[in-house]
């Protein structure tokens, strides 16, 4: 089957036969295969994906400039579960490259080799959509952002010294291709807090959950068994840690304090650089914040950013790190305290 070249630009529901070979096309199909399978239970799940130069025309410039050099375009892949009378709103936002070469700040052969694993928190989260909704939500509505990207080297590279504007509007200049992770998840918050609501059921979300596999950091902070959690609100850093430890899916908190973050990222030319400037003080925290920074000025609920880079794979392979953590975080039949 031939696949959409790049410069092709849709927004389109996807068709659970679509089975392109290529990794983020593949992926998005993937949310649309999970789609169609809680269809078939009876649940009511809808699928958008933006793509390819849609994405630049509608202001996502950090999933746009991150993945417009890979063969497969990146791709927005938003599914949404809202029940009758749902009373709460959570959305999930995963990073999704699904290979990171570094870019042009390209990496040595030694850190390159099993960068496959850098779609770790869409597929987490991914398969935490598809069993919270089969088992049921309650009165949540449940929606999961996927932010796919491939992380590309060619003539359309994203450069250092590029600036890049956020769907929030934040502008961003480029210090370091290969710290690509924040710049689509950036966009995917931006995406589900934006107001008016971009999503089905409307509303602002109460809970904003991202995850990703986003620094080697996070392995120094807390390890290969602990997620690192970074969040501006304490109950559900309680929360976080009680779903780890009944689901063994751990958590451990790192420093939340923008004030101190902001800073390393300070530059002249843009609202921001995408490097930390010291990569002592807090990089989990610093990375995390980015993100944080573009969610919605009037999103008044709770976030929680994930990194789960030391323990979504092992091996060389993925453990399913995060699908149990966020049953319990929602406390579906089976994960409830």
């Amino acid at each position: 089957m031939a696949t959409d070249s790049p410069a092709q630009t849709r927004t389109r529901w996807l068709c659970p036969c679509r089975r392109p070979a290529t990794a983020t096309a593949a992926e998005a199909a993937e949310a649309g295969a999970v789609a169609a399978r809680l269809r078939e239970q009876g649940r009511e799940v809808l699928v958008e994906v933006i793509s390819g130069d849609e994405l630049r025309e509608r202001g996502y410039g950090g999933l746009y400039g991150v993945g417009k050099a890979a063969t497969e375009p990146p791709a927005l892949c938003v599914l949404s579960h809202v029940p009758d009378g749902a009373s709460k709103k959570v959305c999930l936002v995963g990073k999704g490259i699904v290979y990171d070469t570094g870019g042009l700040a390209l990496k040595p052969k030694e850190g390159m080799c099993g960068m496959k694993a850098d779609m770790g928190g869409a597929a987490g989260l991914l398969g935490a959509f598809e069993a919270a909704v089969s088992i049921g939500t309650g009165g949540t509505a449940l929606h999961c952002a996927l932010c796919l990207a491939e992380n590309a080297i060619g003539p359309t590279a994203f450069r250092n010294d590029d600036v890049l504007c956020f769907f929030s509007g934040k502008t961003c200049e480029i210090n370091n291709t290969d710290a690509e992770g924040r710049l689509v998840l950036s966009d995917g918050v931006a995406h589900v807090t934006a107001s008016p609501s971009l999503l089905p059921g409307g509303g602002s979300p109460d809970l904003v959950v991202d995850m990703a596999t986003l620094t080697g950091a996070q392995m120094v902070a807390t390890g290969k068994h602990f997620a690192a959690v970074f969040t501006n609100d304490e109950e559900t850093e309680r929360a976080a840690v009680a779903a780890g430890r009944r689901t063994g899916d751990l958590v451990h908190p790192v420093p939340y304090a923008p004030e101190f973050h902001r800073a390393e990222f300070a530059s002249k030319v843009a609202d921001c650089k995408n490097s930390v400037k010291d990569r002592g003080n807090a990089q989990v925290s610093c990375a995390g914040n980015f993100i944080g920074e573009n969610l919605h000025p009037d999103f008044e609920g709770a976030w929680l950013h994930i990194d789960c880079a030391g323990p979504a794979f092992h091996a060389d392979r993925a453990t399913g790190y995060g699908v149990a953590l966020v049953l319990g975080l929602l406390e579906v039949e089976g994960f409830a305290p």
